[in-house]
């Protein structure tokens, strides 16, 4: 992949965002009035322990899940209203998702985990899918199934798999977590070298060691935001340890 200049909005922006799951008595207020703003190109990590509600943000950032109150603008657009069939349309061109336990289809090749993706935008194009598996480091192991590749190896596909419509929003909910530290250096790494050829990248951990490589660090704490600082100096993930 060649790096591009930042010229699309590729901005985050939640204002007064509420989600409350369940009603009454029982109703969970798992985000109490979020304020947020992400710039085009910024590498942010939302840092926070289990049960903060830093996953339920990322969810509406990506249009997974409505927001129950507030507004929310992603890439330019406001999503606010959208149902969810026009959300998951969203979600094909702006947004790309990296999860903590991979979530390929365990019966297809790391390829045809890739071209999947392209196949539901009716963009199905094969030298696309050889480049996406090169610029991860798998050109090698794309006829392998995924029990057939390392913990790390499975990322990287994750990772091709959600630049496959070339998102303008990157989101990685615990990318590191089910892996070794040389490996999750590697898929940091990956994921700063993406943001660096301009993506936006929004981090969401609990391990405050992934947060060294930010551009800024945003706290979550019961539902809502305690600090949002900016890192003057984001380490190179090459360095971060845990």
């Amino acid at each position: 992949m060649t790096a591009t200049a930042v010229e699309t909005d590729r901005s985050v922006r939640l204002t007064g965002v509420t989600k409350t799951f369940g009603e009454g008595d029982a109703a969970v207020h798992a985000l109490k009035g979020i304020d947020l703003e992400i710039a085009s190109g910024e590498l942010v990590v939302v840092l926070g322990p289990s049960g903060s509600g830093k996953t339920t943000m990322c969810n509406i950032i990506g249009g997974i899940e409505s927001a129950t109150g507030g507004a929310v603008a992603i890439a330019g657009e406001d999503i606010s209203d959208r149902k969810p069939s026009q959300l998951a349309g969203f979600r094909r061109e702006h947004v790309g998702f990296i999860f903590q336990f991979f979530n390929l289809i365990p019966t297809l090749t790391a390829r045809e985990n890739v071209e999947i993706i392209l196949s539901l935008t009716g963009k199905a194009d094969g030298s696309r899918v050889e480049d996406l598996l090169d610029a991860v480091g798998l050109a090698d192991r794309a006829d392998n199934f995924p029990a057939q590749l390392s913990g790390g190896q499975q990322q990287r596909v994750a990772v091709a798999r959600a630049l496959a419509t070339d998102p303008d929003i990157l989101l990685a909910d615990e990318p590191t977590g089910a892996l070794d530290l040389p490996t999750g250096r590697q898929i940091l790494g990956l994921l700063q070298r993406l943001n660096r050829e301009g993506r936006t990248v929004v981090i969401v951990t609990h391990n405050s060691s992934v947060a060294r490589i930010a551009h800024r660090v945003v706290t979550v704490v019961d539902g809502a935001i305690e600090s949002a600082e900016v890192n003057p100096a984001p380490a190179d993930a090459a360095d971060v340890t845990w």
